[in-house]
């Protein structure tokens, strides 16, 4: 595999006040800075799968109309010096391999206690490309994608737009975004909100605490599960469709502007029916919440 390497120098020490702070807080760790832009490319792989892991950062991916892929990385460090803050910058690593399924990229950050590192990721890639992202600490936005995406963040949010095909993104403890999506989507959050916008397809969406907001174009055959333990759920729908419907709170109420055609059960807590002529069904659950249907 070929690369092309640009990268650009480290700024200049300051001086001044912030040379006079720089000398005072000098031999503490993390007490130095020092950054670093480098942008590399090449060839898409012919499996048409990319592989991302960014243990700590901040990773971004777009799909253009581009025969190739160009990586940006941002690389941050902080340590006792500044030629030790500059040194560990040499140490944050991009690596890549070649695997059966496709390329993976790697960042490899060197674990030092009186040290830290990151590296913030602009990948650009063709649009048909399959992309998998695990980010342990950072947000990850991926967009304009004509194929599957796999999106993961321990800590931080997980927001995927404007995809064509399959997509299954989670956090930890952080919110998921999803918008103008077209196929089957998984969505999960432990901790934190779930919206998701524009969408056409199935949808498989939970979280342990949070709201759970969805607007949707069409229904998939899959259908529609949301469920959320502490928090609301609010689903608009379009004016013309075809599902079954099954709403359930355990603590809370449930909100239906929709004239159900066929009603077969109502209860305080639960509501069963169908829209239009029948189809895919409507799960929506929450224990300590309301349910809002529109």
């Amino acid at each position: 595999m070929s690369f092309r390497r640009r990268q650009e120098g480290d700024p200049a020490a300051g001086e001044g006040f912030t040379g006079f702070l720089r000398n005072l807080l000098s031999g503490l760790p993390w007490s130095e800075r020092a950054e670093r832009k480098e942008v590399l490319s090449f060839g898409a792989p012919v499996q048409g799968l990319l592989k991302i892991h960014n243990s700590n950062g901040r990773t971004r991916v777009t799909g253009e109309d581009r025969p190739d892929i160009e990586v940006t990385s941002f690389k941050t460090a902080r340590a006792e010096s500044q030629d030790a803050a500059k040194s560990m910058l040499d140490e944050i690593q991009l690596v890549f391999q070649e695997k059966p399924d496709g390329l993976s990229l790697e960042v490899e950050v060197p674990g030092k206690w009186n040290r830290r590192g990151s590296a913030n990721l602009w990948v650009k890639l063709p649009h048909e490309m399959m992309v998998a992202v695990t980010a342990v600490n950072g947000r990850v936005d991926v967009q304009g994608i004509r194929g599957s995406v796999t999106a993961r963040s321990s800590n931080g949010s997980a927001t995927v737009t404007d995809v064509v095909g399959d997509v299954n993104v989670a956090t930890s403890n952080a919110k998921v975004c999803c918008q103008s999506i077209e196929g089957s989507l998984i969505a999960r959050s432990s901790n934190g909100k779930i919206e998701i916008d524009q969408h056409s397809g199935s949808i498989d969406a939970s979280t342990s605490n949070g709201l759970i907001r969805a607007a949707i174009g069409a229904i998939g055959k899959a259908g529609i599960t949301l469920a959320t333990s502490n928090g609301r759920i609010v689903l608009d729908l379009p004016k013309e469709i075809d599902a079954d419907v099954d709403l359930r709170v355990d603590n809370g109420v449930i909100r239906n502007d929709r004239e159900l055609c066929k009603k077969l059960r109502e209860t305080g807590g639960r509501v069963l029916g169908r829209l239009g002529g029948g189809g895919p069904l409507i799960k929506l659950r929450t224990s300590n919440g309301s349910i809002s249907l529109h």
